[in-house]
């Protein structure tokens, strides 16, 4: 996951930058994988990068990051060194990116780190569980516990005589206890890392067990998957499936709840729209801005400043600041917003997955929810 609080402070110094969202390695012959690396030389000389730049980026693409194929990357660099370089697991979330300029384009490494979820995944039997920490967009989990808990009668007899009936009732103590050792973790799990959501799938009768032994801040996150993959030889696409649609969910809920807050009061904590934003944001008044993927394309320009406020309409309002450049408005909304301390939801895909209709509608105004309502300041 990105250390977004880093790339804030290393925006604040002018650059130049040299930036790249490009494919992470691939799978290709090494022809064909060797090809793609000097494309991407080739197209940072094209928009004049340093050759210290390009020799550092060409570097990089070069070393595997152990993300297996798709994956997507981001670089930043500056004077020849490296300052950021991140991988995420999945296809780019939009098309390859590559520049050199005062102010570098971070809208792909802005969405991915909002489409990065933590989440847990639980798979449960009878005789215990494996418990994942996960977060989208990454390789591997974050941590993983394998509670193995007590067998002894674990197999369930048929009801019969009276001794069959004593095995049944130690067998149903053994499972209860076993879920309640997987509840355990579960809910510290919870109260330590605070997951989007959890995952259920395994045994159905474990199933029940355990969601009867969480607590309810646990259940109330609970995403239930009707599948034993823990079995052997079980088909794992239901639960895959059903992650990636919690993980969107999730995503789109987030978003929303941003605008919810916003438009209590009567909007009055709420500025849209390019100059509302901007005023917002030299106010520093700006809590979380939501930019629209495609307004990377939509054309438009306003000044990025070395100093507070950051960002201006023309210079007639960069106050003392010094205009760095005129670049395009989206970078220039996201730059200020970093450096005034909002966080930045990067929200839709100007890039389709195959088999998925383009919107090719106009793309959605910035928004912003204001840290205090425009009433606030004016006592009306």
């Amino acid at each position: 996951m990105p250390d977004i609080g880093r790339v804030s402070e290393l925006i604040a110094d002018p650059g130049p930058w040299t930036f790249a969202y490009i494919d992470g390695p691939s799978d290709q012959p090494e022809p064909e994988e060797l090809a793609r690396q000097r494309s991407v030389r080739d197209r940072l000389e094209e928009v004049d990068a340093p050759e210290a730049d390009v020799d550092a980026a060409t570097a990089a693409v070069a070393r595997r990051t152990g993300f297996a194929s798709p994956s997507a990357r981001f670089l930043l660099i500056r004077n020849g060194r490296v300052e950021v370089d991140e991988s995420f697991a999945g296809a780019r979330t939009g098309p390859e990116r590559l520049g050199h300029g005062p102010v570098p384009h971070l809208l792909p490494l802005l969405q991915e780190e909002y489409e990065s979820v933590l989440y847990l995944v639980v798979e449960t039997s009878r005789d215990g569980a494996t418990v994942h920490l996960e977060r989208s967009g990454t390789r591997h989990p974050e941590l993983t516990e394998e509670i193995e808990g007590d067998t002894t009668d674990i197999t369930k007899v048929r009801a019969g005589n009276m001794a069959q009936a004593g095995i049944q009732r130690r067998s149903e103590e053994v499972w209860k206890h076993n879920q309640t050792e997987v509840a355990e973790v579960v809910d510290e799990l919870v109260r330590q890392r605070h997951p989007a959501f959890i995952v259920l799938s395994g045994d159905m009768r474990a199933r029940k067990l355990l969601t009867d032994r969480l607590n309810r801040e646990s259940k109330q996150l609970l995403v239930e998957v009707d599948a034993n993959t823990r079995a052997d030889g079980s088909d794992d696409s239901v639960l895959e499936d059903s992650i990636h649609a919690a993980i969107e969910r999730t995503l789109r809920d987030a978003a929303a709840d941003v605008r919810d807050r916003a438009a209590a009061g009567d909007h009055r904590a709420a500025a849209e729209g390019r100059q509302e934003v901007v005023e917002a944001l030299q106010a520093a008044q700006v809590d979380t801005l939501i930019l629209d993927a495609r307004l990377a394309d939509a054309g438009g320009s306003l000044d990025a400043l070395d100093a507070p406020p950051w960002v201006s309409l023309g210079e007639e309002d960069s106050l003392s600041a010094t205009v760095i450049a005129s670049v395009p408005a989206a970078d220039a909304l996201a730059r200020a917003a970093l450096l005034s301390g909002a966080r930045v939801i990067v929200e839709g895909r100007d890039q389709q997955p195959e088999g998925e209709a383009r919107d090719d509608g106009p793309p959605a105004a910035p928004f912003a929810y204001l840290r205090w309502s425009t009433t606030d300041a004016t006592g009306r």
